[in-house]
């Protein structure tokens, strides 16, 4: 496989995808904010400033991760980040995977999400902390 600043062709793709996937994260909270308010836990006030500071959380640190010199930083954050959004998944799953007139999923599936695929993302974060490569 070819190499790109001796990394795989693979890697480098895994990692622009990973860009593209928390700018486009970030940018969806601003454009359907309505889809993440009934996945703030009731118990958290100020529901739009949370999705706010998500979004705008999001699309930071998904262009810091380009950014060679802030790279490291924003991968914890990124960690950190999505640690904080575990009580949204917990919630999700009290609430049976079903918001009123939103999204409905087994929930089976909610728990998937929180046990695997959470971890799976944090992973995939993980891996690219000590990442370089130029452009």
């Amino acid at each position: 496989m070819k190499k790109l600043a001796g990394h795989s062709i693979l890697k480098v793709v895994g990692f622009i995808v990973l860009a593209i996937f928390f700018l486009l994260a970030g940018i969806n909270h601003f454009r359907d904010p309505e889809f993440y308010f009934p996945l703030i836990p009731h118990y958290l006030p100020y529901p739009e400033l949370i999705n706010t500071t998500a979004g705008i959380a999001e699309i930071g640190l998904g262009i810091g991760i380009l950014i060679p010199g802030i790279r490291k930083i924003a991968i914890y954050l990124i960690i950190v980040m999505l640690i904080a959004f575990i009580p949204s998944h917990i919630y999700f799953i009290q609430l049976d995977g079903c918001i009123q007139e939103g999204l409905c999923v087994p929930v089976w599936l909610a728990w998937v999400r929180l046990i695997i695929i959470h971890p799976l993302l944090i992973l995939w974060v993980w891996s690219y902390r000590n990442f370089n490569v130029y452009y």
